[in-house]
């Protein structure tokens, strides 16, 4: 039983049943926050929000209970030091946020305080990522990407401060108060280099036209820049996994 729980709550790689039933739980306690904020929702199933609510405290109170308690029996973690290291480790942390919203709910008579620790309930989210080996092995892909992942953002920067300056000479004086500054010439930047172009802002000048073409092109290019990075780390470190794998079956 010690084994399994161990396996569950600090094993990354193994899934138990009761990981399984966890998730669902975390799954469920997000939907149960997102409909809670349609009041005519939550006012007409109040007691059945409630009854939800309660029993997401309870399975959370238990499950950060027994990782404090089992914590003990992992070798980083043993000891008082390790105890205190385990508690202010970032997952320990986030369990505990888990748990706080929902005892400072019935203390709190104020609507906006109110309101907001309701929404911290949604950081319960975070813990599917606690002993989700998929989504483990997506996050050290962007670790493993960072310093392209910089150089893409520098290079994005240069082009929309570029843009930005070139569209503020074109079409400064013909649009004053679309592109007047080179600030207010960045928020068509933005959407044009992220291709969203919004509509609210565009350029009437033959050349103008010509350099959002260009920009638009290199918006392409920089928003598909970061996901080859990412997804080619991403196989790096699922083929180096599975190697690894059958190596320790052999």
């Amino acid at each position: 039983m010690l084994n399994y729980l161990k396996i569950t709550f600090f094993e990354e790689n193994n899934t138990t049943l009761l990981k399984r039933i966890i998730s669902f739980l975390i799954i469920l306690s997000l939907i149960v926050v997102v409909l809670e904020t349609e009041e005519t929702v939550s006012e007409k199933y109040k007691n059945i929000f409630n009854f939800f609510e309660n029993l997401f405290l309870l399975v959370f109170i238990l499950e950060y209970s027994l990782r404090l308690i089992l914590s003990g029996h992992i070798s980083k973690y043993r000891g008082f030091k390790g105890k205190i290291k385990y508690i202010f480790s970032f997952m320990a942390i986030i369990d505990l946020l888990a748990i706080i919203p929902s005892l400072l709910m019935n203390f709190s008579s104020d609507f906006l305080l109110l309101r907001i620790i309701r929404l911290l309930r949604m950081l319960r989210i975070v813990k599917i990522l606690q002993d989700n080996p998929s989504i483990n092995l997506f996050f050290n892909a962007i670790y493993m990407s960072r310093f392209q992942l910089y150089a893409s953002m520098a290079i994005t920067f240069i082009i929309l401060f570029l843009s930005s300056i070139f569209i503020y000479i074109l079409e400064g004086s013909i649009q004053p108060n679309e592109f007047g500054s080179i600030p207010r010439a960045m928020w068509w930047a933005i959407s044009t280099i992220t291709t969203v172009g919004y509509g609210d802002v565009y350029p009437i000048t033959l050349m103008g036209k010509i350099l959002a073409g260009i920009v638009a092109i290199c918006g392409i290019g920089i928003i598909a820049m970061p996901a080859g990075i990412i997804s080619a780390n991403f196989n790096t470190i699922h083929v180096e996994k599975k190697t690894n794998g059958n190596k320790t079956k052999r």
